[in-house]
């Protein structure tokens, strides 16, 4: 089991927002999971906690062998721990594809040979001949691969994926969805992915449904 999670609770404005109430969620090793409900339902807060980026009030939660409720130092268990792709992807504009790709390594196993490292993930993905350039030279589904790229940098354990393929084409998305499958599958690294979309949800092998901060199904 690398997350586990026990009536977890998170509440925002000194309590009139409950964002989670008593969740509870066990991920294998290696499972891609996709968290389904609809804005609002705190999908996105536990996809937070999963990745050590806001703390519960209350409640366990175990990730990767860490429990985040008595862990100090997350900035550190982040970089060495969780890949994070996002909607937008969150390139920065004035680095290169390379220097982007590179950004996490400055904590972590391939700090000493970032570079190398670097174009070894855009080779994998299929951006190697990109590596020198802007975010604003590439499409929508380049960044996204980019952004995925950055995500691997330091061998995650987990992904973290929230909404990656809302902004694109579905004909994009599509391939999107197959890059991270294979990442899944080949590399055995944990995805935990976050939609509203159906179609993008049945790409995992299991489906968890959250309403108004609970579990509600799988």
């Amino acid at each position: 089991m690398i997350i586990n999670i026990k009536n977890l609770k998170k509440t925002f404005d000194n309590g009139k927002i409950i964002a989670l109430d008593g969740v509870n969620l066990q991920v294998d090793e290696g499972e891609f999971i996709s968290i389904m409900g609809p804005s609002g339902s705190g999908k996105s807060t536990l996809l937070n906690m999963i990745g050590a980026l806001d703390r519960p009030d209350s409640g366990m939660i175990k990730v990767a062998g860490r429990n985040l409720m008595k862990e100090k130092d997350l900035s550190s268990f982040r970089a060495k721990k969780i890949g994070f792709i996002f909607q937008l992807h969150n390139l920065i504009p004035n680095l290169t594809v390379l220097e982007n790709v590179e950004i996490p390594m400055f904590e972590g196993p391939y700090k000493n040979r970032m570079e190398k490292r670097a174009i070894e993930l855009l080779e994998y993905l299929g951006l190697a001949e990109k590596a020198d350039r802007r975010p604003s030279e590439l499409s929508g589904g380049e960044r996204q691969r980019v952004a995925i790229a950055r995500a691997l940098a330091n061998d995650p354990s987990i992904i973290l994926a929230d909404e990656p393929t809302g902004s694109l084409d579905s004909k994009t998305e599509k391939r999107i969805l197959e890059k991270l499958k294979r990442l899944n599958r080949e590399h055995d690294v944990t995805i935990v992915l976050v939609t509203h979309d159906p179609r993008v949800a049945s790409m995992a092998s299991r489906i968890i449904e959250i309403l108004d901060g609970k579990i509600v199904g799988g």
